[in-house]
């Protein structure tokens, strides 16, 4: 197996070293690869505390990742799974560098969140996109169950096929999804999120309360404002920008998120976002 990328790619590349999967992960820099690896064990250890795994499979799992700033090495895995920055031009890149090191049947997915799975397989030469398909998980891949699998316009049956198995394998639960931007769920969270937003701009509620409602109200594990500040507000705001240009208005982004964006209160990265998190700086 194979992750291009240490930042969104190494929880992806965790839940397959769990499985008992020889992981390849890849990042820009060794720096950025040894705070991945760091990050993991911190999320193992997390997960020992609360039962989740045992203390055995912390040094288990770690000592099947190996990592790598070269995408040369990935020349012999049999699935490469690409999970960088969620821009298309970023994104080509990286694959048209697969597309010249990965051997010929070797299946090549994306873990995009929003970008349509045909234009993403046209970076890569016409006699792999049979074997090119997207696997979107959601965070955090360790604990989070589903795995959206979306074939493109030449993909096989066969990939899709391996790729449902091979979520299954790794202890995951995928479905099958139409390649359409956003695919299912984020169509359905950003349209939740932005009219969160707007009961926030009106006055309705605060951030928490109607992350209180939700989780009380609704069900949910976590509120939208809470899920914004973990996957940062940078991040919402360009899915909902790509799902804007997709779909129209309906998914327009509210003007207090672009501007806790530009101030950069981006989440619990930065210190700050809709809450405010002691012991973190921008």
């Amino acid at each position: 197996m194979a992750f291009a990328s240490a930042s969104s790619g190494a929880e992806i590349a965790l839940v397959a070293a769990l499985a008992g999967k020889r992981v390849v992960l890849a990042d820009t820099s060794d720096e950025a690869l040894g705070k991945a690896i760091e990050n993991l064990g911190k999320v193992l250890d997390k997960g020992i505390q609360r039962s989740f795994y045992k203390e055995t499979q912390k040094d288990e799992a770690l000592g099947r990742i190996t990592t790598t700033t070269d995408l040369t090495h990935f020349a012999e895995c049999d699935l490469v799974t690409e999970a960088v920055f969620e821009s298309e031009e970023v994104k080509a890149a990286v694959f048209r560098k697969l597309d010249q090191v990965c051997k010929a049947d070797a299946l090549i997915a994306s873990n995009t969140s929003t970008i349509a799975i045909t234009g993403l397989a046209s970076y890569v030469a016409p006699g792999r996109r049979p074997r090119f398909a997207g696997t979107h998980y959601f965070s955090p891949v360790s604990r989070m169950k589903l795995v959206e699998v979306i074939p493109g316009i030449d993909t096989g049956e066969d990939t899709v096929d391996a790729l449902m198995q091979y979520s299954r394998d790794v202890g995951k639960v995928p479905i099958r999804v139409k390649d359409v931007v956003g695919f299912a769920v984020n169509r359905v969270l950003h349209a939740f999120m932005i009219e969160a937003v707007r009961l926030v701009e009106e006055g309705v509620c605060t951030p928490e309360e109607v992350d209180l409602a939700c989780k009380l109200g609704l069900g949910h594990p976590v509120g939208p404002f809470e899920l914004c500040d973990a996957v940062t507000n940078k991040l919402s705001l360009q899915v909902q920008e790509i799902l804007q240009g997709a779909y129209g208005e309906r998914f327009r982004p509210r003007p207090l998120l672009k501007q806790m964006v530009q101030a950069g209160y981006n989440g619990k990265k930065s210190g700050r976002g809709w809450y405010r998190y002691e012991g973190k700086t921008r």
